[in-house]
This record gives C-alpha cells, structure tokens and sequence, in this order.
C-alpha cells in the first residue's frame, strides 16, 4: 500500500477532462462518458504518485557545488516563509468499474463504483522553531516566536464510492458521488495559538515567558507507540490492517458535477470534489498543552537560610520545570474535514475529421483536436492553493490520444505534462507525467507527477 506514497496537491491537470478515460469521473463525476462499461485491473487500474515542496528542493541542499552544507541550510531557513509548504498525496485504486443503461438506443445513465487508498499530508514550514532552534533565544530577547507556525495534517484513509451520471440531453449532462471514508490513520496540528518570548529578567539575566495554546490529536495510531502496552511491528500492521474498512473512524463525502455544451463546439464543466468529513471516535491520543507561564532560569547563588542541601535543590527545579510544562493526554473526539477540491474549464473542439459511415446516435462530435484552460483549487489550512493549466488534447486515431499541459501554480510557472492513452482491443493502457523540464535534474524539481494505470472498456458504438 505504501510502495508509491508519493504526490503533490492532488492536481490532476492531465486526467481531467480525458473523457477517454474512466478515471476522469473520479474528478467531475458530471463528465463526458464515453463507453458502455469497463473494469479496472485490481490494484493497477489508477496508480498516482508525487511529491512536491512550494520554495526548497532537494537540490537546494544537497547540491555539490562547493558551498558550505550549513551555509546553505542557513539561507533556506531565512528564504522560505511561513506559508510555504510540503505536501505529499498518493492514490492507489484497489477496485473500480461501471456501466451505462436507459433506453437500448441510447444509454444515456452511467453508474461507475470503487475503493481506492489514498495518503494525503500538508506541512507548513515551522519559520519560528527553525530560527530558534538554528540561533536559540539569548540572542532574539522581545522577539515573539510564534507557535501557529507548527502546522501540519498527514492521514491515511480509504474510500468506499458509487457515482451517478446523466445526459440529460444533448447540451447539459451532471453527475454525483457519494463516499464512504474510512479513517486508517491521522495526525495534526493545526490550530496552535500563543508563542514564546524572552525578556530580560528581574532575578535573573532573562525571563522566558510562554503563552500557549495548542497541541497534537491523532487516531488509529495509540497502539503502535502505547508505553504501557509496547506492540511489535506485526501487530502494528495488523491493527492499520483492521482501519481499512469499516475500522471505527468513519466518514461520508460527497463529489458534484456537470458539464454543458454551449455550441457545437464550445463546452464549460465544473466540480467539487470530497464535500465531506471524518469523524475520529477509535484509538485516539491527543497531547494538550495550554496555559501562562514564566521561568526565570536557575539561581546561581544558594540562599544561606534555605535550609536545603544541593542535592534538595536541583531535584526541586527539576520538579518545577515538570510542572511548568505538563502535557495532558486526553482521548477526546474530533472531527476532520476533507479537503475540498475544486475544478472548471472552458474547451474548444475543432478539426472535425470525416464522418466514415452514417451512426444517427453517435455521441462523439468527431473533432480530432481540443484546447481549453482548466482552473483547480483546493482549502488548505493556511488558505487555497490554486493552479491554472492550458491544454491541447489530440486523437491521433481509433484508440491513441494525447494531451500535453502546461500548468501555472504553487510550485512552478514552468509545468509541462503529458498523457497518452492507448486501446488495443478492450484494454487500455495509459501513463501521465509532468514537470518534463526538470526530469534532467529531479532532485531540483519542486513537484515530480506520475500516473498511470490499465483498464479494459468497452466503447459506445463500437461493433
């Protein structure tokens, strides 16, 4: 499951809109459908795997240029920002398929089902504990450091999903998908407040006030790091294993779609994908840490009249520096909400090739060619992350097309992807890609795309 854990924003520029392809449902479920039912190859169906980071590379570290390691590691820390981010998302599709039924002249409703795997994770980077941890405090006295620059949500779910689609006639055809979410593991921090501050002290050089309200939730993971009750790594799996499905932590989501024909040639289509939540009930462990305090340090000097040996002395500091900065451990409920996605684009279809023979209710339009822009979008903690792509999409002949993309976002002014879908028969085999212009150097890229997947379908119209 976890083999190709790797993705970036959940952007599939290259898959949406690919009416050739199945999978294109599972990001407008409003969509153009072009066959009268297919299967996915089990676990080989819709592979998607990327990674990406909106300021530093790789590269940018690592790179063998001479430059001193903690030179570098210094200008990253100073150059990136607090709304810079990680991200990783990966989907597997374990089961899918779907099929078309109405009128036997025109099968004009499509039901399509499945269960993938999904693994999304978004990071913040922590400007103020970078810069604390690199310079310390003494230098940094009336500085706030703020603790809402810890920020992060990683969670490993599946999802159980049937979808409906209509062409209602030959204009306007919408679509739904309703999703049963199984939480298999999650951790967060997102709603820290309060912060650090050092001033100069009244019984001691400095005085480190701490004002904070914050802390970790996470589900389906207590068992594995339990002091009490220590697992091994078998039973670790075992218990992910039993999250998969039906586990405790569950959820329901819900995908909208549609597209229109504006003219012949012109279309418009939009969605909104995982309007949804997930409720964390089972095997929860959340760390609090909530409160005002100050600490002035050690006193160097041992008072006369105190009556306490040194031993008496540090245990009781000991003691002390405990109690400022207790850590309740609670196994309260929460609630989760699903990142919602958001896609539209405007296409034009042109080239229309010669009709071979008469097929009163054939459904596509014939043109070879299409162009089109597609805006995406996606609520993240700190505020949506957006993306526009440009695209050509060509079919080269019966059962080879093309899509090429070049993609404006968080990452990069500079994406260029590419897809190709090819059907040989029944089975269809395709493969997509972007960011083509760092696969000469991959450890500067800021965001690395792959999917790929095989099916077998059965097209509308076809003898």
């Amino acid at each position: 499951m976890f083999i190709s854990c790797l993705s970036f924003a959940q952007n599939k520029q290259v898959l949406y809109g690919f009416k050739d392809l199945p999978q294109s449902l599972m990001l407008n479920p409003g969509g153009k459908v072009n066959n009268d039912w297919y299967f996915g190859v089990p676990l080989l169906s819709h592979i998607h795997a990327n990674i990406g980071s909106s300021e530093l590379t790789v590269y940018d570290l690592f790179a063998n240029d001479n430059i001193d390691f903690n030179q570098k590691l210094r200008q990253a820390i100073y150059r990136m920002q607090p709304n810079d981010f990680f991200t990783v998302n990966q989907q597997l599709e374990i089961l899918s398929g779907g099929f078309a039924y109405g009128d036997s002249y025109e099968k004009n409703k499509y039901i399509s089902f499945g269960f993938y795997q999904e693994l999304d994770f978004i990071g913040y980077f922590p400007k103020d504990y970078a810069i604390l941890a690199y310079e310390g405090n003494f230098n940094n006295t009336s500085r706030l450091f703020k603790a809402n620059h810890l920020n992060f949500n990683a969670e490993v779910i599946s999802v159980l999903h049937v979808g409906f689609n209509k062409k209602v006639n030959k204009d306007f055809t919408y679509g739904f998908r309703g999703k049963l979410y199984s939480s298999i593991a999650n951790i967060n921090s997102t709603n820290n407040k309060g912060g650090f501050v050092t001033e100069p002290g009244d019984d001691n050089l400095l005085r480190h006030v701490f004002s904070l309200d914050g802390g970790v939730r996470s589900s389906g993971l207590a068992q594995m790091y339990s002091d009490d009750d220590p697992s091994t790594e078998e039973e670790d799996i075992s218990s992910l294993k039993k999250n998969i499905l039906f586990g405790g932590n569950m959820g329901l989501g819900l995908d909208i779609g549609f597209t229109y024909q504006l003219n012949d040639q012109w279309y418009w289509d939009a969605s909104l994908i995982d309007i949804g939540f997930i409720s964390h009930r089972k095997d929860i462990e959340n760390y609090e840490l909530k409160g005002d305090y100050v600490f002035e340090g050690i006193d160097p000097l041992f008072p006369d009249n105190a009556g306490r040996s040194a031993d008496e002395y540090w245990t009781e500091i000991e003691d002390d520096f405990d109690e400022l900065f207790s850590i309740d451990t609670t196994s309260t409920k929460y609630t989760t909400m699903r990142p919602i996605k958001f896609n539209t684009s405007l296409n034009y279809s042109f080239g229309k090739k010669q009709e071979e023979d008469c097929n009163c209710i054939k459904e596509d339009s014939g043109y070879l060619n299409a162009v089109g822009a597609q805006l995406y979008g996606i609520a993240r903690p700190k505020g949506p992350q957006l993306a526009l792509t440009t695209y050509y999409y060509r079919r080269l002949f019966r059962g080879l097309d093309i899509k090429a993309t070049y993609t404006i976002d968080s990452f990069s002014f500079s994406n260029i992807g590419a897809g190709i879908s090819a059907n040989m028969g029944g089975l269809n085999i395709y493969v997509m890609a972007d960011n083509f212009l760092n696969f000469k150097n991959l450890y500067d890229a800021q965001s690395v795309s792959l999917q790929l997947g095989i099916n077998y379908i059965f097209n509308k119209n076809e003898n």
